[in-house]
């Protein structure tokens, strides 16, 4: 794995952005330039023999787009819908390089934070394997550390190719 700076070009002084966001009471982060928009929840058509994780698919403007209950993902405790639950959409990139939308259910949106190369720390090293492959780094803020997720590797794109090969023929369906 390269070092942060390399990986993210932290190196270049130039900060980067990142949308921030609550799960389980802890703060995350995406790079801003995979976000696509950020909606309300909305219903989901479940399909059948999916990950517990995978809520479903969405029809969003014609486009069928798979759903992740992030909390599940993580292997978090499941929580009731708030009036601040959305679902953000993002750009995702497999590694044949083919480019995905998919919605990430998560607690509430918290803000857009810049951050340069000395205000992120690799993740300390451990044991768990979702340290190693799915967090960029941590950033340090005023109000404490925020994990910012390699997106592209939280996805399994194996799984949601599956996932749309099973998506309703009819998008008006979804």
């Amino acid at each position: 794995m390269a070092p942060l700076t390399e990986q993210n070009n932290f190196s270049s002084g130039t900060p980067q952005k990142f949308l921030t966001f609550a799960l389980a009471g802890e703060e995350y982060g995406i790079t801003i330039m995979q976000i696509k928009e950020i909606i309300g929840l909305m219903p989901v058509t479940v399909l059948p023999q999916t990950p517990t994780y995978v809520k479903g698919v969405i029809n969003l403007r014609g486009k069928v787009i798979p759903i992740i209950d992030l909390r599940l993902k993580f292997a978090l405790e499941p929580a009731e819908p708030t009036e601040r639950t959305c679902i953000i959409v993002i750009e995702t990139e497999d590694k044949d390089q083919n480019q995905s939308l998919v919605g990430l259910i998560i607690d509430a949106v918290s803000e857009v934070i810049s951050l340069k190369g000395d205000e992120v720390e690799p993740a300390p090293k451990m044991q768990s394997q979702f340290q190693e492959q799915l967090i960029l780094g941590l950033a340090k803020c005023e109000n404490g550390v925020k994990i910012l997720l390699d997106i592209d590797k939280v996805i399994n794109h194996e799984e949601l190719a599956g996932i749309k090969q099973e998506a309703p023929e009819n998008p008006a369906q979804a």
